[in-house]
């Protein structure tokens, strides 16, 4: 009756095992580390740089723990602070030999002290968040005027495009974030209407007599309006995560805040002068039709730059004046390749395109062959020419980009264009920074409060339940031990929230263990054999566990899929909480009791404290001898 097999057995040994295991690396602490990744999007790292950076710490006299390429950083780990900092100046000296445009991004972080041989294992520390481990955070204003602007662009040029096809003729401008048109044949006046509000439902076409020709002025719909702007915090959001990824830090968290802002959290982050500076070095790319007019020559040797140009420095420092016309833009860009040219086997490379795109590539094109097109890479709200190259033949959804280049040259630029593109500039209106003895100060605060609720609970169980109090405790203990062993497996960044969630966990896994030992007091007193009085408290105090825990895990759940942040950092370890509590106050409790009291086949009384009866001033009266 209260005998467990042996797989069961295997089961609670095997789960402590596992628990223990992935539990340990969240007591080794971090080490001080410096962390190098690409201060250029056309700069590549791999991991040939690790023989480099360590010849430049071995030149220093410096050592390090070890240093690895990890996903698309390189990292360096050391004893302690004192050489860290002096890693990350010889490392950045000998890396960027322009410290006004440095190549590299050489930053201070922290890394798990974890043993290799538990690496290899996927064992590795539970990440913490920003409140616990110290990091940095900003707020960035996205400017969606400029989202618009350049949807208002685009716009423009696809109007064109579509009066071409249709063989229709009107005047058409861009007015601030509007698209007029102007119509001296009214004939044709219907036909256009008819063509815009077809091929542009988003758009709101309000015609109104001015003299002789009728003028159409378009406008984006309200609707279409929120969507373009949401289209851009989203598109902006994704690339920003992209970029911090080169960071390696553990978890960030890039959220909106209001209609036009995105907060970014960078937990672990040491340094935010070079947090900010990776940031801030999100791009966009355009291209446009080099103008190469006399005007446009003139204005290269200092005179006025034509109306409806702008000049752009190019990479080998002299400057390009192109057409503000928009040709595409790094939305449209789908794929970028770096290949040989199959003729004269050069360094080229192979730019894919969106069907928007490609069709407005292919007319501007077929028009202009033998003309210069250059790709305009906008940092910081300034413009570079990156790329400045002849149209040979009409071109499509693929097409090459030829120049004087080498392979890596090829290679950088490809990976430039794949790297995406804002769709709107930001800035940063707030920062601030968390250091890590406050996050320290936080976690020590946490622990305490969990570990003095555990040792108050330890007390209480064992001085009122006695043995079954002491195996509740074991039972609380392992509960804990598997919760924590969970979020370190499947890496879960834990916060102030998290641990408060924790807390909550082991008032509601012991919960579980009072009804099953009040359930099993009521049988006693009820005169149940105790063999009897223990397997029934377990049985019919299941249901009632059961009940409660699904109840309280559907609030967890619902917190889950609707909330963000640290509300659903909460969720995620209190349901694990629920799973782990289950598992130890229910199957992990009575395997234990099973096994004190199990194979005793004359049990007359079991320490559980005091057991009233009617008619009975003791507890642990002896029961009828009754062979279970």
């Amino acid at each position: 009756m209260n005998r467990y097999p042996v797989w069961k057995y295997v089961v609670m040994v095997v789960a402590v095992l596992v628990g223990l295991l992935y539990t340990v690396p969240n007591f080794y602490g971090e080490a001080p580390a410096v962390q190098v990744s690409a201060g250029k999007t056309a700069v590549k790292l791999d991991s040939t740089m690790v023989p480099q950076i360590e010849q430049i710490l071995a030149k220093s006299n410096i050592k390090a723990d070890f240093v690895a390429f990890e996903g698309t950083t390189l990292r360096a780990r050391f004893a302690d602070t004192d050489t860290q900092i002096k890693a990350r100046d010889a490392v950045d000296k000998g890396l960027n030999a322009d410290p006004a445009s440095p190549s590299y991004v050489v930053a201070l972080n922290l890394l798990p002290r974890t043993p290799r041989w538990l690496e290899t294992l996927r064992a590795a520390p539970m990440y913490l968040g920003l409140d616990l481990r110290g990091g940095v955070h900003f707020l960035l204003q996205v400017n969606l005027d400029a989202a618009l602007t350049k949807k208002a662009e685009s716009t423009y040029g696809d109007v064109r495009t579509m009066l071409r096809e249709k063989n229709l003729h009107a005047g058409v401008r861009r007015e601030g974030n509007a698209v007029s048109l102007s119509v001296r044949d009214k004939d044709a006046l219907t036909a256009i209407e008819n063509a815009l509000a077809d091929q542009f439902a988003d758009w709101q076409w309000a015609p109104a007599d001015s003299g002789d020709e009728v003028k159409i002025t378009g406008t984006l719909k309200p609707a279409s309006l929120l969507k373009v702007q949401d289209a851009a915090i989203k598109q902006n959001m994704t690339t920003l995560g992209n970029r911090v990824a080169g960071l390696g830090t553990s978890e960030p968290v890039i959220q909106q805040q209001g209609a036009d802002r995105i907060v970014v959290e960078l937990p672990g982050i040491q340094d935010t002068a070079k947090a900010k500076e990776l940031i801030g070095r999100t791009a966009t790319l355009e291209a446009h039709l080099a103008d190469d007019s006399a005007e446009a020559a003139g204005a290269l040797n200092g005179g006025t730059v034509p109306f409806g140009d702008d000049i752009y420095p190019t990479r080998d420092g002299g400057k390009v004046v192109v057409k503000r016309d928009l040709l595409f833009s790094g939305d449209d860009l789908t794929g970028a390749d770096a290949n040989f040219d199959q003729q004269d086997q050069q360094p080229v490379v192979v730019l894919n395109l969106g069907s928007r795109g490609a069709n407005v590539l292919r007319d501007a094109s077929r028009d202009n062959i033998g003309k210069r097109m250059a790709i305009i890479l906008f940092e910081r709200n300034k413009g570079e020419a990156i790329s400045v190259a002849t149209i040979q033949s009409e071109l499509g959804a693929r097409f090459q980009i030829h120049g004087h280049m080498s392979s890596q040259d090829a290679a950088d630029l490809a990976l430039l264009l794949r790297s995406g593109a804002l769709a709107a500039p930001m800035e940063v209106v707030e920062e601030s920074a968390i250091g890590p003895s406050l996050g320290a100060d936080n976690i020590d605060k946490g622990l305490h409060s969990v570990a003095w609720g555990f040792v108050a609970i330890m007390v209480f169980m064992c001085l009122y339940y006695m043995l079954f109090g002491f195996i509740s405790t074991l039972s609380l203990a392992v509960n804990l031990l598997l919760l924590v062993a969970l979020l370190s497996l499947i890496q879960t960044t834990l916060t102030l929230p998290g641990i408060a969630a924790i807390a909550l966990t082991l008032g509601m896994a012991i919960d579980a263990n009072v009804l099953v030992n009040e359930r099993i007091r009521e049988e006693l007193r009820n005169g149940s054999a105790p063999q009897s009085a223990i397997s029934i408290g377990y049985e019919r105090a299941w249901a009632t566990i059961l009940d409660s825990n699904i109840t309280t895990l559907v609030a967890g759940l619902s917190l889950l899929a609707w909330g963000s942040g640290p509300i659903r950092g909460f969720a995620i370890v209190h349901c694990l909480g629920i799973l782990t509590s289950m598992f130890s106050a229910v199957f992990f409790s009575r395997g234990l009791v099973n096994l004190w009291y199990g194979r005793q086949r004359k049990l007359k009384s079991v320490l559980i404290g005091q057991v009233w009866k009617p008619g009975t001033p003791t507890a642990d009266v002896p029961q009828p001898d009754t062979d279970a």
